[in-house]
């Protein structure tokens, strides 16, 4: 399983070399068709992400990844080549490092189920994805105006494997 912000810059540089535009809000549905494949394609319905998936009004969303780039609203999100980690330090000290981005943390063939899903889904304008999502059960379930409910990942498992 991965850190969610990982997977996120491995699909945001995948888009870059297969020229898709990759907004914030794309990237938001991408994340749930991922976790979604994942969920159905191994035996031991093993996420890609322990993060959660919450139910906002354009669908799903994962909070950490949306506040990471939310500062580039719809544009696409550029190339990943570094970014920023708070850390701590030995006297318990908070501190944002940089760190470049190396494309080894995520396992060829995940990487080979998150290319699976980019490639069919990227082609899509991020609106057309918002309507999937709010056609499909787990985003309704859990959906209540004006919260953020979590989308749990049996649902999204129940439902994936259903179709």
């Amino acid at each position: 399983m991965y850190n969610v912000l990982e997977v996120s810059r491995y699909i945001i540089n995948y888009g870059h070399t297969k020229s898709y535009n990759i907004s914030n809000l794309k990237l938001q549905k991408l994340l749930y068709f991922v976790q979604a494949l994942f969920l159905i394609s191994n035996d031991n319905n093993e996420p890609c992400f322990e993060e959660d998936i919450e139910a906002w009004d354009f669908g799903p969303v994962v909070p950490e990844v949306y506040h990471e780039y939310k500062m580039f609203g719809s544009l696409n999100i550029p190339k990943i080549n570094q970014y920023k980690e708070l850390e701590c330090d030995s006297n318990g000290c908070l501190s944002y490092v940089t760190k470049d981005f190396i494309d080894n943390v995520i396992s060829r063939d995940d990487k080979d189920i998150i290319d699976l899903v980019v490639d069919n889904f990227a082609k899509y304008p991020a609106m057309k994805l918002v309507e999937i999502t709010h056609r499909q059960s787990p985003w309704i379930k859990a959906y209540q105006e004006g919260k953020r409910t979590i989308i749990s990942k049996d649902s999204i498992r129940r439902y994936f494997d259903g179709i």
